[in-house]
């Protein structure tokens, strides 16, 4: 049985796998802290929805790959992936709370391109110093 999931093939799938199944969960998380239905919001042609999103599903997958890179078991690199998610969760926080002047979700939900591709470049960008850190 060790042979099998010593294949790489085996490890690859296991790998895709439970990265897409995270994206999913992860991406749920955000829609409950989000004032607006991302799905909906992209489905009338949301821009800044959309942009948001997409950083943020990129963030979370380069997480991921820093995660895959480092750590040789399947568990441990679900935990350092999850751990990575917290981070980058908090920062979407730290985000909201450093722009006082205006609500970033209420931004985004008006299509205020320029809220949602500063939410898009801030997700990625962590996402290489979170994916630095647990590597």
């Amino acid at each position: 049985m060790n042979q099998f999931w010593e294949n790489d093939y085996v490890q690859t799938a296991a790998y895709c796998s439970v990265v897409i199944l995270c994206v999913v969960l992860f991406l749920a998380v955000f829609e409950l802290v989000t004032k607006y239905n991302n799905w909906e919001e992209i489905k009338k042609g949301n821009m800044a929805v959309a942009m948001a999103t997409g950083g943020k599903i990129f963030g979370i997958a380069n997480i991921f790959r820093h995660s895959i890179l480092q750590h040789d078991t399947l568990f441990t690199m679900i935990g350092w992936g999850v751990f990575g998610f917290v981070l980058l969760l908090a920062a979407y926080f730290v985000y909201e709370f450093l722009t006082p002047r205006f609500k970033i979700d209420e931004e985004i939900q008006k299509n205020n391109r320029a809220v949602g591709f500063i939410s898009m470049v801030i997700s990625i960008g962590l996402s290489y110093v979170i994916g630095a850190g647990i590597s």
